[in-house]
């Protein structure tokens, strides 16, 4: 064995110069470890002849462009048909990390085709390449395709290799990534099990290919809303990373990714963001300054932003994750689609629904371009287009937008996948807007239906179907009912989340209401007041949901007749809308109308009037003129005219 030093830490020595002090240590002859992790990583790069093993070595490393040029003049080259077949091979690998679908299944098909004719079908290279077609078509979204290539590789392993060989732990963790993706989350837990069951067998314990099988376990548990053992499995993935890579790997950023989601998920905003900008800080270190994985960090740095109320920050962050794209990718890549449902989405929680659905069709566009028809992404973007129409009083566009995505799902996924539970919650949801609300229930427990079936009975999906359903009962009128679909969620939260997480703010805002429509304005104001708490604690003073909060105390207030008091909440809710929010955005209208309601109870009419036409000019700029919101404020404006002319 050679020299060799564990990197320890390295430090830019002047941020003027690319001069960097790197801390050594010194492995000793007898470090096992390193030993026989080095023993491994040799008989996986030493395969082929000097210019194979030069493209194995680009590819590892991520030069895929040179890679790519070396594969060419290899593949016109040689006149040996086991070559060509891999070197179409590693062609097609190189389309696929690229997002070249189509090219990359042209290329393993050439491949496969040449096994056929020249080697034995147990050929270790035909399983390898029908395992990576079956990854292209699960990238393209043909999850049927994916699992038969899968399980076309499993059968040559089968035929050729020992049971415990570590390809099977590879074939289970392919057909595990499938399965998690049609939201078979139980069948995909089991595969991973069955793969880390081999590779802890015949890898050495701190092979990065158990760090992977970990964090893959650790996203099963995530979608199944078992935060606790996601954490755990991805925690696992850290300490095998930290005992072989240098503390700046940027597998360590795909680690801090990981669990950033996961503490985004159980609502603690603050910790997401710190793992967020550690993964970022990795990349920039490691990386060029237009990789793909950069592209990554800031998008996910730009959602935690959203979910915090900073859409500025939010913005900024997309739109540099873009500017990377813009740099490296092909103008129609289905990555520039991610990034223009992601600014989409800033524009539409700021409430720019014309900008909102401007990004969306972009995202459509490119798309319908890249993608098979019945890609779930096109499912996801239609999706995300109903919820626009939605928001701006356009039912009809908004159900039809719903009924294209549930027409793709069922081309493509199990009737019993979480997504068709997100197309049944949109389609009730325009249902319920538009007053329908036996249809909005019928839709919601279908969705309910699905998350029963494929959740923990104790998953936060569950618990977000039963507000659902309790507010439409409210909307009717059936208040009991509404307060026991409430309470029911209330009890799923309380169990799995923790006590400042923003859902459960939410829940108790819905019980709120149910107890303020009951006329028990007592009750409503204290559970408010507990949303209002949670919201103080673990959100930014400006952020919008908590300006929402202050609007409902303010209402009881109104109800209860203590108009000072309801005064008083409203006018901070104004002036949070009025920092974070776009002129024209809807909420600020809601509290214009709801001050205006304030003053006209008082018996101040001019100050009603002036605040309704407010509200009108602002509505007139955001939704459709028939837009319901729209006439009720009209006819505030009526009313408080009457009164005028009344007192004159």
């Amino acid at each position: 064995m050679h020299t060799v030093f564990r990197i320890v830490d390295i430090t830019q020595i002047d941020n003027n110069y690319p001069l960097y002090q790197v801390e050594l240590k010194l492995t000793s002859d007898d470090d096992q470890q390193l030993r026989t992790l080095t023993e491994r990583i040799r008989e996986e790069v030493t395969i082929g002849t000097e210019w194979q093993r030069m493209g194995n070595l680009l590819l590892k490393i991520g030069q895929f462009d040179k890679a790519e040029e070396l594969y060419k003049l290899l593949l016109e080259q040689t006149s040996e048909e086991t070559d060509k077949a891999r070197y179409y091979h590693q062609l097609g690998y190189i389309n696929n990390a690229h997002g070249d679908y189509e090219k990359a299944i042209c290329h393993y098909e050439n491949s496969s085709e040449i096994c056929e004719k020249t080697v034995p079908l147990n050929y270790p290279l035909l399983a390898i390449t029908y395992s990576n077609i079956g990854e292209v078509y699960r990238n393209m979204g043909e999850y049927s395709k994916a699992l038969s290539s899968h399980d076309k590789a499993f059968e040559i392993r089968q035929k050729s290799l020992p049971s415990n060989h570590s390809d099977f732990g590879t074939s289970y963790n392919n057909i595990a990534l499938v399965y998690h993706n049609v939201g078979e989350y139980s069948k995909a837990l089991s595969f991973c099990e069955k793969a880390l069951g081999i590779f802890e067998k015949t890898l050495p314990l701190n092979h990065p290919v158990l760090a992977i099988t970990y964090s893959n376990i650790g996203e099963i548990y995530q979608n199944m809303g078992e935060y606790s053992k996601a954490l755990s499995s991805h925690e696992k993935a850290f300490e095998i990373r930290q005992k072989t890579l240098p503390s700046n790997h940027s597998d360590f950023g795909t680690s801090y990714n990981n669990i950033a989601l996961v503490y985004r998920n159980v609502g603690e905003y603050s910790k997401a963001l710190s793992f967020y900008e550690k993964a970022l800080e990795i990349f920039e270190k490691t990386l060029p300054l237009n990789h793909p994985l950069l592209a990554t960090a800031y998008n996910n740095i730009g959602e935690i932003y959203q979910s915090m109320g900073e859409y500025s920050k939010a913005l900024s962050s997309h739109e540099k994750a873009f500017e990377i794209r813009q740099k490296t990718l092909p103008s129609n890549h289905s990555d520039f689609g991610a990034s223009y449902n992601n600014i989409a989405s800033v524009y539409h929680k700021m409430g720019e629904y014309s900008k909102a659905l401007s990004f969306c069709e972009k995202a459509l566009e490119v798309f319908e371009k890249t993608l098979l028809s019945n890609h779930p992404l096109l499912a996801t973007t239609y999706n995300n287009i109903s919820v626009i129409c939605q928001d701006m009083g356009e039912y009809s566009k908004a159900l039809s937008f719903s009924e294209k995505a549930c027409e793709i799902r069922q081309k493509t996924l199990p009737l019993n996948h979480p997504d068709w539970a997100i197309s049944y919650n949109n389609i009730a949801s325009v249902y319920d807007n538009m007053g329908e609300y036996s249809k909005a229930v019928s839709f919601f427990e279908k969705a309910l239906e699905i998350f029963e079936k494929t959740l923990p009975l104790n998953h936060p999906n569950l618990a977000t179907s039963y507000i659902s359903i309790a507010s439409v009962y409210d909307n009717m009128g059936e208040y009991s009912k509404a307060l026991s679909f409430s309470e029911k969620a209330l009890e799923i939260y309380e169990k799995t989340l923790p006590s400042n997480h923003p859902d459960l703010a939410t829940c108790y805002g819905c019980i709120g209401g149910i107890y303020q429509n009951m006329e028990e304005y007592s009750k409503a104001l204290s559970f408010y007041e507990k949303t209002c708490e949670i919201f103080e604690k673990t959100l930014p003073s400006n952020h919008p949901l908590l300006a929402t909060s202050y609007n409902n105390i303010a209402l009881v207030y109104n109800d209860m007749e203590e108009y000072s008091k309801a005064l008083s909440f409203l006018e901070k809710a104004l002036a949070i809308f009025e920092k974070t929010l776009p002129s024209n955005h809807p909420s600020l209208a809601n509290s214009y109308d709801n001050i205006g309601v304030i003053h006209q109870n008082m018996g101040e009419y001019s100050k009603a009037l002036s605040s309704f036409e407010r509200a009108r000019d602002i509505l007139r700029h955001s939704l459709s003129p028939n837009h319901p919101t729209i006439r009720t404020v009209g006819e505030n404006i009526e009313i408080a005219k009457q009164k005028l002319q009344g007192n004159t």
